[in-house]
């Protein structure tokens, strides 16, 4: 039977691997999957009181979505790209409050967004979404 330690490992690599085949579609769609994933377990840390465990999440959660945000290209994406770098923003404010008041509600809050901005993401084809090539 493979330890917890074992398990992570194996899921790192299995991680990496995924990423280096991924096309930039689905690097995106891998981030804002694994945003979801630390959001869940940020959420059950909070429940059972596990303080540091929980800062540790919400840390990697805003690592996300600032990589989220730094991948945006303004002049591509216009109006929809800055509303993207907002609601990124706005899920940063919010897992920040979140932290600070272990305010389960918060985290729920972008739980909920990020799974609209995922839903629209799956929705789009890659061949019609390039990024780094003009559309």
């Amino acid at each position: 039977m493979m330890n917890n330690e074992g398990l992570g490992a194996y899921q790192h690599s299995q991680n990496h691997a995924q990423a280096a085949s991924a096309s930039p579609h689905r690097l995106i769609q891998m981030l804002l999957e694994g945003l979801l994933e630390n959001l869940g377990r940020a959420r059950g840390f909070m429940e059972r009181g596990q303080i540091a465990d929980k800062g540790m999440m919400i840390s990697k959660c805003l690592d996300i979505l600032n990589g989220l945000s730094t991948v945006l290209d303004e002049e591509k994406g216009g109006e929809v790209t800055q509303e993207l770098f907002r609601l990124y923003d706005y899920c940063g404010r919010r897992l920040f409050e979140a932290n600070i008041g272990n305010d389960v509600a918060a985290i729920d809050e972008v739980v909920h967004l990020i799974n609209e901005i995922l839903e629209g993401w799956v929705v789009l084809k890659p061949n019609r979404v390039q990024v780094g090539s003009e559309a």
